[in-house]
Parts: structure tokens; C-alpha cells; sequence
């Protein structure tokens, strides 16, 4: 597909990077400008610089979980999921109600999902699904010791009226900024993330010091477009998270900004987590959040604890209607306009993935203690799809969650092709010299599936060998994941049967 081609369809991502500035920023510093402490000028300019920085520097912490969702492979299909996702923010963001990009571009996943017969990872949907659940009661349970703190501080120390207000104001930018930068980096791959596959941006090397990625510089672009949402339509969306919910004072705008951006934090830093890994302590995962939800739990939270009296809870159900309403929106969107997008202007919205119990399959299966025997009579057949793939096989066998996805796994065709050509054209600083080495002695070599390029690596060199699935391990085999991600995409080869 032409650059120009790809650089339309981006669009739709701009679009939702628009839509999430006009919507998201009110979570920012909507209660810093609903009391009057920061001017909307202000607001904007501060917000939009460190949504930029948060985006190319830390940008894709939460990508990993997203993509599990579901694997957008067409270019067309990409467009119309950021476009549906857009579109609902936007009527959001008119009626004043603040929803999150997160809740709307996993509804249109979904709705792609369904319309492309993929089947939707249930582990990764719940557990998104259970950080808006956790997040506005995170933001709260934060936000009332804070605030019980500041106050403590506050009567013992004696600061003069107009120097709290200086601090204040200080606070609240600082606060904000820090915010700003968790929302860039949190929710950039939301905007820009079902375009990674299909970026036109080049890596650029910078007078030999540094190098500016091809995906850095695509969320680039899409931060560019929240910062112009930001300064273009997000006022009214801050008054009411500002004012509209609960009368604040600054000290409690301050509070709640705070506890909005620990919780965008700890959800959204790959560094974080990686010293926790390395500390051998749970970690938190990556996934994207609702800043909506964090701010609204923050200001309930500080709202129960002075005695709920001044809480507008009509507002609040009104909020929680649009929280419930963005994803099914989104997603019956995404599904009608994919229908069109095929059927009416032959725009292909999806790449085929196909599926067969191949005999490598079926000796892999067993050897995961599956219980394959009854799905001999489908062994060589091709299915279109992973639903058409597991429907059949339901007819036969009955498999729990983590059965399905063994079977999705070993049986998804996908040709790999290891070409010394392409092998030469690679990336090969990224792997270690065990690796490839390893990678070199399986030049020339075809597979049918992605698992058995992973398992003739690891059989191999222990470089490529994943470790027992712990909390110090994680990490590590994080890494080893990627690298295996990335092989199956340059290595790829259509139309190719490896059989």
C-alpha cells in the first residue's frame, strides 16, 4: 500500500488523538481550572508538553495487554477501530461527560473481533475490565489519606493565605505535568497502537547519538493531535469534572490530580515494574486505565469523606451511564462500519488467519497433556478462522478457557520463512550473540506455525528458552517474547505453505 494511502487512514488515528486531548486533559487539570487556581491557558500548554514527552518516551507500557485483545492486521480495519473509537469520545466529549479512549478503543477492538471472526482473549478482556473496577476505588482509597494528611499539615503549619495560594497553583501544575505525562504514556498506544504494524516513519538516526524509532515517531505525531484536542475543545469537559461532581477547594483539586496520576503511574510504567520484577515482588500490570475513572474515584473518595452530603450523585450516574455506553457504542459502531468498509467500498478490514491441526500440532498438544484424540477426524483440515476453527472443534471435544487457547496457539498457520536475505536486513543488534548464532543455524529452514520457529530456537541455545513463569523471570522472558514477536512479523511469508 503507497505512503500516501497509509498516511489517510492514519487519520483516524489523529482523530482519536484529538478526541482523547478534548476528553482526557479534563482529568489532568480539569479540577485545578474548575476552582479557578490554573487558567485554561495554562492548563493546555503545561498538559500538552508533557502529554508529548510521556508519549515518545514511556509511550506503549500498556500495549502489550491491548494487543492480546485483539491483533488488527489490516490497514483498513485499523483505521475504522481508531475511527469508531474517535467518533464515540467525540459525542462524549459534546455532551460534557468524561470517557476514557481506553473503554472506547477496546470496545472497537471487540466489535473488529466480532466482525473478523478472531476470538477475544477472555484473560486479557477481564482483566482490563477489572481495572475499571479497580481504578476509580484505587484513586479514592489514595486520594482520602493524602487529603487526611494535607489537612494535618495544613493546621499545624502556619503559612500565610496568599503564600498557600502561590504554593497551591505551584502544586497543581506540578501535579498536573506529572499527570500529563502518565496519560501520554499510558494512553498513546490507544491512539496510535493498531497503526504500529503499518507505520511509514523510517528510524532516524540523530548525528550518530541517538536513535528516533519509526514507532516513536508515529506516537509523535499522534501526541501532536491530543495537544491540539487539548487546546481546542477540552474546557468544558474540565468544568465538569472540575465543578460538576463535587464543589472543591484547591487544596482538594490538588488531591485529587495526585491521586489520579499515582494511579495512571503505577499502571503505566514499564520501570516500575521491572524493578519490581527485579525485587522479586508482585508487579502491576500494564494495562491501559481509565483516567476518567481515577479522577471521579479521587473526587468520590474525598467526597465520602467529608460526609457525602455535596456529592452530585445524578451527575455521577449520569458519568457511570457513559462509562457503561462508550465500549458497546464503540464497538456496534466498529462492527456496522467494518460491513461497509468490505462490502461497500472493498476496503480489505482483515487479514485472514487460518487454522489447521496439523500432525506437528496434534504431537505438541499431547505432549501439553491435552486430550486430543477426538479431533483426529479434523486433523489436515483448514478452517477460516478462529471461531469457524473452534466451533468444530467444540462438536468433539469439550475444552475450558486455557484448553482453547492451546489449540488457537499451536494451530493458527503462519509461515515463516528464516531467509539468510532477510536475516542480513534485520535488526541483529537487539539479540545477544547466543542468539544469533542460533537463528543463523536454522537459516534456510521453513515453518508452518509460529511455535515451531520458538521451539527449534530454544532447542538450540538457552537464550531462547523461556524460564519458569515467576516474578524474578518475568522480565526476562518478556524480552524473549518480543524477540519472537518480531521474528514472526519479518520473517512472514504469503502465500507460502510450509507444510
Amino acid at each position: 500500500m503507497t505512503e500516501p494511502v497509509v498516511l489517510l487512514f492514519l487519520t483516524s488515528g489523529l482523530f482519536l488523538g484529538w478526541s482523547l486531548g478534548a476528553n482526557d486533559a479534563a482529568n489532568v487539570f480539569g479540577t485545578a481550572v474548575g476552582t479557578g487556581m490554573v487558567r485554561f491557558t495554562t492548563a493546555a500548554v503545561v498538559c500538552s508538553l508533557f502529554v508529548i514527552l510521556g508519549a515518545v518516551i514511556s509511550g506503549g507500557g500498556a500495549a502489550h495487554t491491548l494487543g492480546k485483545l485483539g491483533s488488527v492486521n489490516a490497514l483498513g480495519g485499523a483505521f475504522m477501530v481508531a475511527f469508531a473509537a474517535a467518533l464515540t469520545v467525540y459525542w462524549m466529549t459534546k455532551l460534557g461527560l468524561p470517557v476514557s479512549t481506553s473503554q472506547a478503543i477496546v470496545g472497537a477492538i471487540i466489535g473488529w473481533n466480532l466482525f473478523s471472526g478472531s476470538v477475544t482473549d477472555v484473560t486479557a478482556l477481564t482483566k482490563i475490565l477489572l481495572t475499571w473496577f479497580a481504578c476509580p476505588l484505587l484513586a479514592g482509597l489514595i486520594a482520602v489519606p493524602i487529603f487526611k494528611g494535607v489537612e494535618y499539615l495544613l493546621a499545624h503549619v502556619k503559612i500565610h493565605l496568599l503564600r498557600l495560594d502561590a504554593y497551591t497553583r505551584v502544586a497543581l501544575i506540578a501535579a498536573g505535568a506529572f499527570g500529563a505525562y502518565s496519560l501520554g504514556a499510558n494512553n498513546i498506544a490507544n491512539v496510535m497502537g493498531v497503526f504500529v504494524p503499518s507505520s511509514p516513519f523510517s528510524d532516524v538516526s540523530v548525528a550518530d547519538l541517538f536513535t528516533v524509532s519509526s514507532i516513536q515517531q508515529l506516537f509523535f505525531v499522534g501526541a501532536l493531535a491530543i495537544a491540539v484536542g487539548v487546546f481546542t475543545y477540552s474546557k468544558k469537559v474540565m468544568l465538569t469534572v472540575g465543578g460538576g461532581l463535587l464543589p472543591l477547594s484547591p487544596v482538594a483539586a490538588w488531591v485529587v490530580v495526585i491521586s489520579h496520576s499515582i494511579v495512571l503511574f503505577l499502571f503505566a510504567s514499564e520501570g516500575l515494574e521491572h524493578l519490581l520484577a527485579n525485587a522479586g515482588l508482585p508487579t502491576i500490570p500494564l494495562v491501559p486505565v481509565s483516567s476518567s475513572q481515577a479522577v471521579v474515584g479521587a473526587v468520590i473518595g474525598i467526597g465520602i469523606l467529608k460526609g457525602a452530603r455535596n456529592v452530585q450523585w445524578r451527575m455521577l450516574g449520569t458519568i457511570g451511564v457513559g462509562w457503561v455506553a462508550t465500549p458497546v457504542i464503540a464497538a456496534l459502531l466498529c462492527f456496522i462500519a467494518l460491513f461497509f468498509l468490505q462490502n461497500v467500498f472493498r476496503l480489505e478490514v482483515y487479514t485472514p488467519v487460518p487454522y489447521r491441526l496439523s500432525a506437528a500440532a496434534v504431537a505438541r498438544l499431547s505432549d501439553q497433556g491435552l486430550a486430543v484424540d477426538h479431533l483426529t477426524t479434523l486433523k489436515g483440515q483448514e478452517f477460516a478462522n478462529a471461531k469457524a476453527f473452534l466451533k468444530a472443534s467444540a462438536e468433539k471435544i469439550t475444552l475450558d478457557q486455557r484448553g482453547e487457547a492451546a489449540l488457537l496457539r499451536y494451530a493458527e498457520v503462519a509461515p515463516l520463512a528464516v531467509d539468510p536475505d532477510r536475516l542480513s536486513d534485520m535488526d541483529v543488534d537487539w539479540f545477544s550473540a547466543p542468539q544469533q548464532a542460533a537463528l543463523k543455524d536454522l537459516s534456510g529452514r521453513s515453518f508452518e506455525h509460529k511455535w515451531q520457529l520458538a521451539d527449534a530456537l530454544a532447542g538450540r541455545s538457552e537464550a531462547w528458552r523461556l524460564l519458569e513463569d515467576t516474578t524474578a523471570n518475568k522480565r526476562a522472558n518478556k524480552s524473549i517474547k518480543e524477540k519472537l514477536a518480531y521474528l514472526s512479523r519479518v520473517l512472514a511469508v504469503d502465500g507460502v505453505d510450509a507444510r
